[in-house]
């Protein structure tokens, strides 16, 4: 089984695509979109939307997952984030993929088993389960590859 985990913005987008298979995970490909801050919301939608189709055509994943949107007090910026959620929902309700949303804490409970465990904890963490050389860089592809991660655990219980 194929998961595609993403950590979503409109600045930048991480990914990470697994490959669940016989109980264990493995690491097939991880990375970010990033769109150009002189562009506007709707011409970055349009980019995230471009390039995570791409990324879907390429790994035809039989799961996505992402993080749910965690308001914060810049409303704007929550309200940027959930469009660019929406573009993703829209890109795999196109395929008909269910796209599952988990909480921050879920992922971190998932991969580290705490709750609120830092990101360089998180970061350790993916690199052990997935039997990487180094954590994954962007920060954003790990937290992506960090919630396919926590989605194929889920999917196994």
């Amino acid at each position: 089984m194929i998961i595609v985990g993403i950590d979503p913005g409109t600045a930048t987008t991480g990914y990470g695509v697994i490959e669940r298979c016989a109980g264990s995970i493995k690491f097939v490909d991880c990375g970010v979109i990033v769109t150009a801050k002189s562009l506007a919301i709707p011409e970055r939608l349009l980019a995230i939307y471009n390039q995570i189709n791409a990324v879907l055509d390429k790994y035809i994943p039989d799961s996505i997952a992402t993080e749910q949107l965690f308001f914060s007090n810049n409303v704007t910026t929550a309200m940027n984030v959930g469009a660019a959620v929406g573009v993703l929902m829209l890109a795999a309700a196109q395929r008909g993929i269910k796209l599952c949303e988990y909480r921050p804490v879920e992922v971190k409970m998932a991969v580290v088993g705490y709750g609120a465990a830092e990101k360089k904890q998180v970061q350790f963490m993916v690199k052990n389960l997935l039997s990487l050389e180094k954590a994954p860089k962007p920060d954003d592809a790990a937290d992506a590859l960090a919630i396919a991660i926590c989605h194929a655990h889920s999917i196994r219980a």
